[in-house]
């Protein structure tokens, strides 16, 4: 398997532009703290490897400067209970959505059930 990436037309458009790295330089890009967590059980159950140990991995792409890590606050656990119309039975994906709603962010995602989440109007949605 080769290394090379080839980039969707979205991401090549949000690469091309800058608009990552736009919202890197002006502090506007997040990551949620239960990302951490599904790295973390997506390496425990070798689901993914990284190019270093998890631990390792996890405080270098959270060194990047303009990321914020963005903690589990209550109000985005007990959103991630009460979402509309059951948007996904994925707990960290429920977090992801219930955080973009109550801090008023875009979620970049290609999870399918997510995007069409985001069609229905009940989060803002940025699809890959």
């Amino acid at each position: 398997m080769s290394d090379a990436l080839l980039l969707d037309t979205h991401a090549w458009v949000w690469y091309s532009e800058g608009i990552i790295d736009q919202a890197r330089l002006g502090n506007r890009l997040h990551v949620a703290a239960i990302s951490v967590w599904e790295i973390g059980m997506l390496c425990a159950k070798e689901k993914i490897s990284l190019s270093a140990p998890v631990s390792d991995w996890i405080r270098r792409a959270l060194d990047v400067p303009g990321l914020r890590l963005l903690l589990l606050d209550a109000e985005t656990a007990l959103e991630s209970t009460q979402l509309p119309d059951s948007p996904h039975g994925d707990p960290a994906d429920r977090f992801l959505i219930a955080a973009a709603r109550i801090h008023g962010l875009r979620l970049v995602t290609a999870d399918r059930k997510i995007r069409e989440y985001g069609k229905v109007g009940h989060a803002r949605i940025l699809a890959i």
